[in-house]
């Protein structure tokens, strides 16, 4: 990736712009095609999306994106189509008991419904209030019931496919255990044994960054620094780790550059999150200090592979060892090509690691300032490249946001255009999202909205 230095948050006001126009339009559109189908729109198929029946963790991202549209515009057709649709259709995903997907789907709508409230964007109701924050509470619960230890005394929230699973994209989903935790909430287990989530949104992160992240320390023969399994497997028996694995990647010894950019988003987050917490709250867990260097040596070696492993204008293929690479020949000396015979990029996973290197660099930026300024830019330059074509979608005959981006490679739920040997310009609902969240981060900040935009809302850091 070559890092524009020169770029600034304020010369892409012009693109966002462009890309808020084009979003109401193909949120109005999924909203008449898709609001009475039982099933969840996940991706596109000739430009009009499509379910994939799974585990519908894209509910909150269809219904996210409204709210959103609404923040940045202030049109409130779009907030009335996620208030109304968050509390129609999101309560089985507030109770879902089987998928490690809380973050993505009640945050993105609960969340950011309470968020616009406190921010005093919308009316102040307290009923409503009441109504956002008590599933905010459960779902956060329930997803840290989802627990498994390991033999070295920590934990993991497991993914859907059983107790030995570690996913990296879990790292994201911690948002729903830490906004719980904000709202004074516990999960009650056996003889009333109160268990603190705060407690394991951090073992989860411990766990992740020891199993799913790797340092370049001679772990094992492909031990590259910042390298991302996606999945890490676990004897359950007695909780001793076993291997790396991967379900949506490769292989398990290359890196699925969407789970890389799931663990920059998640921890960067996670650290601005912990600037609320009382230091008393983290000294049973470790310390402040112990806390922030585990996330930040995990995050710093994620973003810092990223950078090394993307195209230069920022946009990374769908897997670091995607097999097909050795026929593009020094494809990292140049810009990503979605066009290409040989293997798809993944522009969702620049969309979700773009917010990722922005926060870091915000976090940064009084600790060190040569490594914000780095994390910064790399994450102005994928924004710059992801609101340009050929990546944003500006035809309204085409429902999707965002081009060109992969949900499952190694199944082949891809569309593949009749002539291509590879699926390109597919949109997805996770990339749509976190494109327009990208987008809002990036216009809030330019013009110095107060508070600052997180998915925790507002609230007194411990350092004020």
């Amino acid at each position: 990736m070559i890092i524009s230095n020169e770029l600034i948050a304020a010369d892409l006001l012009p693109l966002i712009d462009r890309m808020w126009d084009a979003s109401g339009r193909k949120i109005l559109s999924i909203e008449e095609s898709c609001s009475a189908n039982s099933q969840t729109p996940v991706f596109t198929i000739r430009g009009q999306y499509q379910p994939q029946g799974w585990t519908e963790w894209t509910q909150g991202f269809q219904f996210g994106s409204a709210i959103l549209q609404f923040d940045a515009t202030g049109d409130e057709q779009f907030l009335e189509i996620g208030r109304r649709s968050t509390v129609d259709r999101m309560a089985a995903h507030v109770s879902h008991v089987g998928v490690h997907d809380h973050g993505f789907n009640n945050v993105s709508t609960y969340g950011n419904l309470r968020r616009l409230m406190l921010e005093r964007r919308i009316p102040a109701d307290r009923r409503e209030l009441d109504l956002y924050e008590l599933a905010l509470k459960i779902s956060g619960a329930v997803q840290a019931s989802r627990w498994s230890t390991t033999i070295d005394g920590h934990g993991y929230v497991y993914s859907f496919n059983g107790p030995h699973s570690l996913f990296c994209d879990t790292m994201r989903s911690m948002r729903s255990l830490s906004l719980a935790h904000r709202l004074g909430h516990s999960l009650m287990g056996e003889n009333d044994d109160a268990i603190c989530l705060l407690d394991r949104m951090v073992q989860h992160a411990r766990s992740t960054a020891k199993y799913n992240v790797y340092y370049g320390e001679g772990r094992d023969l492909y031990d590259v620094r910042g390298r991302v399994a996606h999945e890490s497997i676990f004897n359950r028996n007695d909780g001793r780790y076993r291997c790396p694995n991967t379900q949506q990647g490769y292989s398990p010894f290359s890196t699925w550059t969407r789970g890389l950019s799931w663990v920059i988003a998640g921890y960067s987050e996670q650290l601005e999150f912990l600037q609320t917490v009382p230091d008393e709250q983290l000294d049973t867990l470790g310390g402040r200090d112990d806390i922030e260097t585990m996330m930040l040596k995990a995050v710093q070696a994620s973003c810092d592979f990223f950078i090394a492993n993307t195209p230069t204008d920022g946009v990374p293929y769908w897997d670091t060892g995607a097999p097909g690479l050795v026929h593009l020949g020094d494809y990292l000396s140049r810009i990503s090509e979605p066009f290409n015979d040989h293997e798809p990029v993944d522009s969702s996973a620049a969309a979700i690691a773009a917010q990722g290197l922005l926060r870091l660099g915000h976090f940064l930026r009084d600790r060190d300032n040569a490594a914000a300024t780095r994390y910064w830019q790399a994450g102005l330059t994928t924004a710059q490249s992801l609101l340009s074509a050929p990546y944003l979608s500006t035809d309204e005959a085409h429902q999707g946001l965002l081009l060109h981006t992969i949900y499952h490679q190694p199944r082949g739920w891809d569309h593949v255009p009749t002539g291509s040997k590879i699926s390109h310009s597919e949109s997805c609902l996770w990339g749509d999202y976190h494109l327009r969240e990208l987008a809002l981060y990036l216009q809030r900040v330019v013009n110095d909205s107060t508070p600052y935009y997180s998915f925790f809302g507002p609230g007194n850091s411990h350092t004020n």
